[in-house]
């Protein structure tokens, strides 16, 4: 059975699908793809139907990583698809608390950047949406260091 992840950010477009194509990269690299179903959502519809910014997806292609998918927005019936439910910020994160139907639900729930030994907890994966490309790297950096946290957790918690 596979471990079930969707990472979410406001829009879709950034951070989430940074996010969800770095643990791809990850798990490709360790050979553990068919363990995982890996996505990515927003809380916003905005951008729905449309492809990853294309800073993002530059950004992560110079270091080998591929962004794909086209963004939609996360609604009450992904809690029943996804094991783990991963914020990038803290308005993301109580906005997803909200939207739980249950308290099982609200418990998959959980910020990124509490995954990643780099940040401290309750770190957020700031927006680069605004910004210069330097924002989309620093995005990429945050989001693969991460990922690498959140895929020993897994491992652990899963017995992978």
């Amino acid at each position: 059975m596979a471990v079930r992840i969707c990472f979410v950010c406001l829009g879709n477009i950034c951070r989430s699908p940074t996010a969800e194509a770095a643990m791809r990269h990850l798990v490709d690299s360790e050979g553990l793809a068919h363990v995982f179903h890996l996505d990515s959502a927003g809380t916003g519809a905005w951008h729905e139907g449309e492809p990853p910014d294309r800073r993002a997806t530059a950004t992560a292609k110079r270091r080998g990583v591929t962004l794909e998918g086209r963004a939609r927005r996360f609604d009450r019936e992904d809690f029943s698809r996804f094991d783990y439910v991963i914020a990038m910020d803290q308005s993301n994160y109580r906005h997803l608390e909200q939207l739980a139907p249950t308290d099982s639900d609200r418990r998959k729930v959980v910020l990124f950047r509490d995954f990643d030994p780099d940040g401290p907890r309750g770190a957020e994966v700031p927006d680069p949406y605004y910004g210069g490309d330097d924002g989309f790297e620093h995005v990429l950096d945050i989001c693969l260091s991460a990922a690498r946290g959140l895929l020993r957790h897994v491992r652990k918690k899963h017995t992978l």
